[in-house]
């Protein structure tokens, strides 16, 4: 008996140190294929890249003269590239938005290997490349990202689409045997940062997110420092086109727009 329990610890202790040194694998999720020229996409777009603060060459697409004047940083999830974002460019472009679709390291053909500062460094040196307002514009992991970004450098408005308050707390509903909490390197907050962040802010989520659940999502709009907009997309999941470029998606963004000037 005692044997046989030991012998359960030991296999318990070994799938536990497994994921432990291979958790970015089971993280960061990237299609590290390049994409397509940017304009063969969106037409009017262009490649551009940025060059990070720990020296990588980043490639980015960016969508320009939508007439407001004011820029949408897209900062992704965890999974994909930039080429899985193009219809929210699009439909951020109907809406008279320019769009800069920045893709992360390791993502969509970038050099280098993801990690929360890494992540960081990317979103700070994409910020770089946009002149007059912005939103930063969040898509769960990516949340975190922005969220980041924003309590070092406000934007004008920021948009986090189905956030959660931290990666352990998504983890622990994801993998419930696991003691994420402890394993965790990433913490990726979103809570904490969010209550010094003043500036408008809207969280959009799916009533029927299986991966970040909308209770999490609740609780990073009440934790909002600044003047916050909820909006619960009723029937989403977590992956839906509805939190793609859904109609309820893009008028939350609309919403947050510096008025035009005349």
């Amino acid at each position: 008996m005692i044997k046989a329990a030991l012998s359960v610890l030991a296999v318990a202790a070994v799938l536990l140190a497994l994921v432990w040194v291979f958790q970015r694998r089971l993280i960061y999720l990237p299609d590290p294929t390049p994409p397509p020229p940017a304009g063969a996409v969106l037409p009017g777009a262009r490649d551009v890249a940025f060059t990070t603060s720990d020296g990588l060459r980043l490639s980015a697409w960016h969508l320009t003269s939508g007439g407001r004047g004011v820029t949408v940083l897209v900062a992704g999830g965890n999974a994909g590239n930039r080429l899985h974002r193009g219809p929210l460019a699009s439909a951020l472009h109907r809406e008279g938005f320019d769009v800069l679709l920045m893709d992360y390291r390791g993502y969509g053909g970038n050099p280098g290997s993801p990690s929360e500062e890494g992540l960081l460094r990317d979103a700070r040196a994409a910020r770089a490349l946009v002149k007059g307002p912005v939103i930063y514009f969040g898509e769960s992991l990516g949340a975190a990202v922005v969220t980041a970004l924003a309590a070092e450098e406000p934007p004008d408005a920021l948009v986090l689409r189905s956030p959660f308050t931290d990666l352990a707390a998504a983890g622990r509903h994801n993998y419930p045997f696991l003691p994420v909490g402890l394993l965790l390197w990433d913490r990726f907050p979103v809570a904490a940062p969010l209550a010094s962040v003043r500036v408008p802010t809207a969280v959009v989520y799916g009533s029927r997110d299986t991966i970040v659940p909308a209770a999490l999502s609740r609780t990073v709009a009440a934790s909002a420092a600044g003047p916050v907009t909820e909006v619960e997309v009723e029937g989403a999941g977590h992956n839906d086109r509805a939190l793609l470029d859904g109609p309820e998606l893009i008028a939350a963004v609309v919403s947050l727009a510096p008025p035009q000037s005349s």
